[in-house]
């Protein structure tokens, strides 16, 4: 009897290792796969379209990004664009009959945080000259806004932010997705996955291990995007066998700008302030990561809430084993504040029904339509 005890507070810490390491990686990574949730032939807006947000353009995804170290700069009627598309795109949500939640209707949400949001527009980094003014569109700092109590919390994480992405890593990392994602977007309409993911550092190397298997990106009827892991069937092991941690923190710290430009063209887009659910599923894990895979996991972690504030959405521990179920309530406190208030352990049985991930990536397949409409069930709960 002693020994079964023991064997299973063994698994129980194991597991909730492997489970704290899953939440730094939803937090900094949750690895955007287009090719799995979108056909590299089709729009990366299917879903948005599906629902009835019409209208997205190249050229609605092109002003939308906000570049804090590109040659590209951004005027201030420019800046002050986001305002009138909420409220467009607001008013068209209302006659097609869907209103948008007020905790993220982007208008409401700038009429809240007016004189945050106005005083971010004075953060300066770098040359001080006219043009760095109008680096951080209204949407950015709205975001940065909410994140934080205070407005010169809000003010030191912005700059920091905008440091970052003007030092010679940073600025690497945003220009190259940037430029991806401009080249992925040209053809109106279309998306080119392969040019996203050929474009991040190491791709060669580490994208072999990035397959609708372990990661898929959707999207839900109101525009957030849902990034489901399946954390079992990850080869931590061979992969930091190819790479260094190094490497693979600065393939997830591109990877988290292109969420970043995606989530924020959304919200311009539908006047709703777009966010990040993640997907954490539990099924058949049986031992913890490859202590290489969670430093560099923690590595780039540490930075998603100070260079990306106000992005990531709920995060679901799906599938927990029934013996671990009954603790969830002890597993909380061992989270960050900041997560905690959004961490979820629930059951998914759509999603714990399948081998892998690769159903999901099956545009208007069965299995996806049903794994969503199982997210929206559970995040009600």
């Amino acid at each position: 009897m002693f020994r079964s005890t023991t064997t299973t507070t063994r698994t129980t810490i194991i597991l909730l290792f492997k489970i704290s390491v899953l939440l730094c990686c939803t937090s900094c990574t949750s690895i955007i796969n287009y090719a799995s949730a979108f056909s590299s032939s089709s729009s990366p807006f299917v879903a948005l379209e599906n629902a009835g947000f019409k209208g997205v353009t190249t050229s609605s995804i092109s002003r939308t990004i906000i570049p804090a170290v590109t040659s590209t700069s951004i005027s201030k009627a420019r800046r002050e664009r986001v305002v009138l598309t909420a409220t467009t795109s607001s008013s068209a949500a209302s006659r097609r009959g869907k209103r948008i939640d007020t905790k993220k209707d982007i208008q409401i949400l700038l009429n809240r945080n007016r004189r945050v949001v106005n005083s971010l527009a004075t953060v300066i980094v770098g040359n001080d000259n006219e043009e760095n003014d109008d680096v951080v569109s209204e949407l950015t700092r709205l975001r940065f806004a909410m994140a934080f109590e205070t407005g010169w919390e809000a003010k030191i994480a912005l700059r920091d932010a905008l440091e970052y992405r003007n030092s010679k890593k940073g600025k690497a990392i945003v220009d190259a997705a940037l430029k991806a994602y401009n080249s992925a977007t040209k053809e109106e309409g279309k998306w080119n996955n392969d040019i996203v993911r050929d474009s991040a550092p190491h791709a060669t190397l580490i994208n072999k291990y990035v397959t609708s298997k372990t990661f898929v990106t959707l999207s839900t009827a109101d525009g957030d995007l849902v990034y489901v892991i399946r954390a079992s069937l990850i080869d931590d092991t061979k992969l930091m066998n190819e790479v260094g941690v190094d490497q693979l923190s600065d393939f997830f710290l591109y990877v988290k700008e292109i969420h970043h430009l995606v989530a924020n063209q959304r919200s311009e887009q539908t006047g709703r302030l777009c966010e990040v659910i993640f997907a954490n599923d539990i099924t058949g894990v049986r031992k913890p990561p490859d202590p290489r895979f969670s430093k560099a996991l923690s590595s780039s972690s540490a930075q998603y809430e100070k260079l990306y504030p106000s992005l990531a959405g709920p995060t679901m521990i799906l599938n927990l084993p029934f013996i671990l179920q009954a603790f969830a309530s002890f597993f909380k406190p061992l989270f960050p504040k900041s997560i905690q208030v959004k961490l979820k352990f629930i059951r998914a049985p759509v999603l714990g029904s399948l081998r892998d991930l690769t159903p999901l990536a099956i545009y208007n397949g069965s299995k996806k339509k049903s794994f969503l409409l199982e997210i929206e069930k559970l995040l009600k709960q």
